[in-house]
């Protein structure tokens, strides 16, 4: 009997393996292709021999998110970034994405597809829990990505897609008057106002809306079609009047947008809740 040698050093050929099938997973879900990690998993453990267990299987499918998103690309749904990983993983995975047809194409499509509003007629379930601030990648290998020619940003030029920004912002005006609404709150749901389209974008904040005391909160929406765990951008500004209106600054980071979009909501200064680039603020968990 072939025994399973989860807790040891993965071969060359076995991160191979899995890389591919990761990337071969990815490329599906950014084309909007169904696909089951299922029978991706079961595929994995006939071409490994049995040598892996399907939980250390899934382990290093997180390890390569954590990879993914160093290197400024999206990772699959449903696999939490693990930032353990070795140099040895990383540069397969840098060697994979230079070669892998298309993928660049397909990631660029998926980040700049326009988007809208989508019409929810209960918010019950949007509001979830936010990450929570951890242990950033190991510092020589941030360093050794940051200069690496195959890094591209796709989730920098995700945040710049002005389509999506829009409608992740109507996303949550349309929350904030549900929730008004269904306490009764008429007269505050029609004072909620998209401050960065009557006033323009340079207030730190797009939403100015109301909690149930009837106290002002300024929200800063941050929309993404990927993961949870998916690093957002501040600007400069957009960090100081968190630091200056902890009170009523409210975060609410829109996540699987076009899937099934939820949201969690960062209240106060913005570098108490994430690990910041002191540079571009590339904020992450």
């Amino acid at each position: 009997m072939v025994q399973i040698n989860q807790n040891s050093d993965w071969t060359s050929q076995e991160i191979t393996t899995i890389v591919r099938s990761y990337l071969d997973m990815l490329s599906l879900e950014l084309a909007g292709q169904r696909y089951s990690k299922t029978d991706f998993r079961n595929l994995l453990l006939e071409q490994l021999q049995g040598k892996r267990s399907k939980g250390s299987i899934e382990f290093k499918h997180c390890n390569i998110s954590a990879a993914m998103k160093l290197l400024g690309y999206p990772s699959i749904q449903g696999y939490k970034p693990r930032s353990n990983f070795q140099k040895d993983l990383l540069d397969e995975v840098i060697r994979q994405i230079a070669t892998y047809p298309s993928l660049d194409q397909i990631v660029e499509s998926a980040v700049m597809q326009p988007a809208q509003m989508p019409l929810l007629l209960s918010f019950d379930n949007v509001p979830q829990q936010a990450p929570q601030k951890s242990h950033r990648v190991a510092e020589p290998l941030a360093q050794y990505v940051a200069g690496h020619p195959s890094k591209r940003d796709f989730l920098a030029q995700e945040a710049r897609n002005q389509s999506l920004g829009l409608a992740g912002e109507r996303f949550v005006i349309a929350y904030e008057c549900w929730k008004l609404e269904q306490h009764g709150l008429h007269n505050l749901a029609n004072k909620v106002e998209h401050v960065s389209q009557t006033q323009g974008d340079g207030l730190g904040f797009d939403v100015r809306s109301f909690d149930l005391d009837g106290h002002e909160q300024l929200i800063e929406v941050k929309t993404t079609t990927f993961a949870k765990e998916t690093p957002f951008f501040l600007s400069h500004n957009e960090l100081k009047v968190s630091q200056a209106e902890s009170q009523k600054y409210h975060l609410r980071r829109v996540y699987s947008f076009r899937a099934q979009p939820r949201f969690f909501t960062l209240q106060g200064d913005i570098a108490q809740h994430c690990c910041l680039d002191p540079v571009t603020y590339r904020a992450s968990f």
